[in-house]
């Protein structure tokens, strides 16, 4: 706590403050994500993993060739992912790009659906390269539309500088402008950032900046939500619980295509943050496609068989 005290936002207390971050044991970390990643588990908690897992997807499209249509066959989608089964859980999110958020926010109503949040990309997303005016519309605009979560991209450019007060204040901007009406999942782009060091860096920089998440990647990158960069992003929201008493939440996105990746995380989550964070309010994951793999594996669960790809709506 005394630690975290003496950072004031300024550029040297954020360096001082980041210099005391213990590195990390790329090698530790790497045969630590493999070993878990090994785990198998009973069929009673498959199925209950696989329900869990499908309440944790921020059910995602973030294509130039959107249409109203297809944002609005996405939300019906992620409200009843199973029309011909009602104990499937709704998905924690629908993220869409700002112009589809109001669309999506209507159709949602509309179907009742209005438990899920939509969550909007923003801060000029996925490069970050924009003005901090434009971030700052960027992120009114989504609010305004109905986004109840941002999803807004650091500068990796002011952070691999060396800028982090620069990085540090326009999270806290953002922030800012979110204040009880969103909240705000901060994505580094660990692809980007080269090292682990530099990932447990950013992470806690956003923490202290007052994100309520902290998100691996746009998808657009890659490598995106690998296994060691999670758990490195695990381990720093455990220790900053620790050393804050907030909790804040992880969202890897990109690369978690099938039910097996997915379990894979879920597993990750356990054993380095804790079953605290076994929660949709603590952990997503930022998918498309992975939706129609749990659901053909919960039908395969329930009936024995492999239900065709016909039977899953293909986004």
């Amino acid at each position: 706590m005394k630690t975290y005290s003496i950072i004031d936002g300024s550029e040297s207390s954020l360096k001082n403050f980041l210099k005391t971050l213990p590195g990390v044991d790329q090698v530790g970390a790497e045969a630590r994500a493999a070993m878990l990643a090994t785990r198998s588990i009973k069929n009673a908690s498959k199925a209950f993993a696989i329900d869990l897992a499908i309440s944790m997807v921020d059910l995602t499209t973030l294509e130039g060739a959107d249409t109203p249509g297809k944002v609005r066959a996405l939300c019906s989608k992620g409200l009843r992912p199973d029309p011909t089964d009602s104990t499937v859980p709704h998905v924690g999110a629908i993220c869409v790009y700002n112009d589809m958020v109001g669309i999506a926010r209507k159709h949602l109503d509309a179907i009742g659906g209005e438990e899920i949040p939509i969550a909007a990309v923003s801060t000029a997303f996925p490069s970050g390269r924009a003005s901090l005016a434009v971030k700052i519309q960027d992120t009114e605009d989504a609010i305004s539309s109905g986004a109840a979560e941002i999803d807004m991209v650091i500068d990796r450019g002011a952070f691999l500088s060396g800028r982090f007060g620069e990085v540090f204040e326009e999270i806290q901007i953002i922030r800012g402008i979110c204040g009880d009406r969103a909240h705000l999942k901060v994505i580094l782009e660990t692809g980007e950032l080269v090292t682990y060091d530099n990932v447990r860096k950013a992470s806690y920089l956003a923490m202290l900046a007052g994100a309520d998440f902290i998100k691996t990647s746009t998808g657009k990158v890659a490598p995106a939500a690998t296994a060691p960069v999670v758990l490195v992003m695990l381990e720093a929201v455990r220790d900053f619980y620790e050393m804050t008493g907030t909790r804040i939440g992880v969202k890897p996105a990109g690369g978690i295509r099938n039910t097996k990746d997915a379990i894979k995380q879920l597993v990750l989550v356990n054993e380095t943050a804790g079953p605290e964070w076994l929660t949709p309010t603590l952990f997503r994951i930022g998918a498309s496609a992975l939706l129609n793999d749990l659901l053909q594996q919960r039908m395969k669960m329930r009936d024995g068989r492999y239900a065709s790809p016909n039977y899953v709506t293909i986004d």
